[in-house]
């Protein structure tokens, strides 16, 4: 994880050309995520796909990768953003709108080794603190999940314990199950 040493205003970092991976701002520094590996991106991957099969064609959610989202001085990309249907702006002609200014319904983040688990907390924690229903931190390692609710302690959830969901949102799933689409057929 890269981080500027320069103090640069949330205006003038939303101008500059996107990166690969891609840079947040957080905290008036510009930091950049790590590369995704193999793991990290089959995990965001498969819950998109599974968050959207059940909540796209009803109209209830979206499930994006990598989406920038900018709101409260901050501007992250997380993992996986799940935007409620009624909080994604469109354009006229039925396409979304690109800039998203307010923060994620969902928000999901996949722990890389590289990255640090309190400054991904800490996005999650800014999430919540500015709307956010709903955070998971995903521990590939040791294949376990902390859940975030706002004005509540984190849950630490392993094996079978059957993961929460958006309300409104028909998905079952069990942590083992998410780390279960790891492993790919030969």
């Amino acid at each position: 994880m890269t981080v500027a040493k320069s103090s640069l205003a949330l205006e003038n970092f939303l101008k500059l050309p996107e990166t690969e991976p891609a840079s947040e701002y957080i905290d008036g520094k510009i930091v950049q995520k790590p590369m995704p590996k193999t793991r990290h991106s089959r995990l965001q991957g498969k819950l998109v796909t599974n968050i959207n099969q059940v909540t796209e064609d009803k109209e209830i959610a979206y499930a994006f990768p990598e989406l920038r989202c900018t709101f409260q001085g901050r501007s992250i990309v997380t993992d996986v953003v799940v935007l409620r249907w009624e909080n994604i702006c469109f354009e006229d002609n039925g396409e979304p709108i690109d800039d998203v200014l307010i923060p994620p319904d969902w928000t999901i983040e996949i722990l890389s080794p590289e990255q640090s688990s309190n400054k991904v907390t800490g996005n999650i924690l800014h999430c919540l603190k500015n709307g956010c229903s709903l955070g998971w931190l995903l521990e590939p390692d040791d294949r376990s999940i902390l859940v975030f609710k706002p004005n509540q302690q984190p849950e630490f959830f392993q094996e079978q314990n059957i993961l929460p969901v958006l309300n409104g949102i028909e998905l079952t799933l069990t942590v083992e199950q998410v780390f279960d689409w790891l492993k790919m057929k030969k």
